[in-house]
């Protein structure tokens, strides 16, 4: 099946029953990171653009690892990764020139030792409440899914909404990747059934009309 290019579809404006789901922007993944995505920080300023849209909620996941996270090859025997997005360090915070509303909903994954979660439907927020439980209690219906990096976390989240219920976008312009052709992961994608988006054609006509 052939990739589906984003500007293919209509642009609109999104709603109170809309949601953008901005996945694991952190310092650590940006290309001075401990694992970095390239070209990771090209994605922010689109992000700041859509953050300023009518969504009926924004929320962000942040990896909140522990120092001895099950994910670390330099303490686990079948660890993945470098030590990254460690729990109140410089890696795990946003960049500074990524600027989200007030209102926005942040929420944590990967914070016990022995749990790892790669989809923002296992994160929490402060108060323990998963994912799926918020944006039920805001009526949602249709996700907006971007972030970082398109094979793991963004993917991972995308194909959970879908799961769950939601109509699901996933934001090309404002999601990268670890490969260099991003093509085999958003077919993959769209096969699930999830719709693939320009995060610029969705907000242009709201910023210029």
């Amino acid at each position: 099946m052939p990739l589906q290019s984003a500007p293919s579809l209509p642009a609109f404006i999104p709603g109170k029953t809309d949601a953008l789901i901005v996945v694991d922007v952190q310092n650590d993944f940006l290309p001075d990171g401990a694992l970095p995505v390239p070209k990771g920080h090209t994605i922010v300023p689109v992000i700041n653009r859509l953050a300023h849209l009518p969504f009926g909620l924004i929320v962000t996941s942040q990896d909140w690892h522990p120092s001895d996270h099950v994910s670390f090859k330099t303490t686990h025997q079948n660890g993945l990764w470098p030590p990254h997005c460690v729990a109140n360090t410089h890696g795990a915070d946003f960049p500074q020139d990524l600027h989200l509303p007030e209102r926005t909903l942040h929420l944590f994954k990967g914070a016990q030792s022995d749990q790892d979660s790669y989809s923002a439907f296992g994160a929490q927020t402060q108060s323990g409440q998963l994912l799926d439980a918020v944006l039920k209690q805001h009526g949602i219906t249709r996700v907006f899914v971007c972030g970082l990096a398109l094979e793991y976390c963004v993917q991972a989240t995308a194909l959970d909404a879908q799961k769950a219920g939601y109509t699901t976008v996933l934001l090309t312009d404002a999601t990268q990747g670890l490969e260099s052709d991003l093509t085999p992961t958003l077919m993959a994608c769209q096969a699930k059934g999830i719709l693939l988006y320009s995060g610029l054609q969705l907000h242009t006509p709201y910023l210029t009309r």
